[in-house]
């Protein structure tokens, strides 16, 4: 299969993408409006930038009407977020957080997750999650308008908090007690158990 993605419509190429670029972290997103409500959103195009500075990003997309989702509009006013890592203990309710509400209902109210003040920055985190960065807006990049269209998010990681029980060998996370879960093509979803290893060139 051979195509040029300008002849098809963005929905199939979404399809695409996504059936393709796998497994994918998944960054649950908190934040807090300028009117105090909170917010936590699932994102799957989601990666680390670097570690100087410490930084990492989101890709979140418009919602139908083709405008910011609420995500990206408190990020815009406030300046800063949470991403919190899924864990496949709280997977369902990540899942959940999806749902389409009003600006002025609060996924952490409607689906029963813990808000957690932050230490350095006024969004809230999910208390549920094992790891927790808050970050700082670094960027805002609008690569495309109307519905669907693609947002980059750069934020500068100010403070990080990790469950105790997570933590393995030389105080680093152990990625069988993290048990994070990945994104796949539609309704699919994978565990990062099922690993091997590769020794670097020298």
């Amino acid at each position: 299969m051979d195509f040029d993605p300008a002849d098809v419509r963005a929905s199939v190429f979404y399809q695409q993408m996504i059936h393709c670029i796998v497994p994918r972290p998944i960054a649950w997103v908190s934040t807090i409006s300028i009117d105090g409500i909170t917010n936590v959103a699932p994102f799957s195009y989601f990666t680390g930038v670097g570690s100087r500075p410490p930084s990492l990003l989101f890709c979140p997309a418009n919602n139908r009407d083709g405008e910011p989702k609420d995500t990206l509009r408190n990020i815009q006013d406030t300046g800063d977020f949470v991403v919190n890592i899924v864990s496949s203990s709280v997977a369902k309710a990540m899942n959940a957080s999806a749902a389409s509400l009003p600006p002025e209902e609060s996924e952490f109210d409607v689906f029963g997750l813990t808000a957690s003040s932050s230490v350095k920055i006024t969004a809230p985190r999910v208390s549920e999650s094992p790891v927790q960065f808050e970050c700082c807006k670094m960027h805002i990049l609008n690569i495309g308008d109307g519905p669907g269209g693609a947002n980059i998010v750069v934020g500068s990681i100010v403070h990080v908090h990790i469950d105790d029980n997570v933590i393995g060998a030389k105080d680093l996370v152990d990625p069988d007690l993290l048990d994070a879960v990945g994104r796949m093509g539609g309704l699919s979803y994978c565990r990062t158990k099922d690993r091997f290893d590769l020794p670097r060139p020298a």
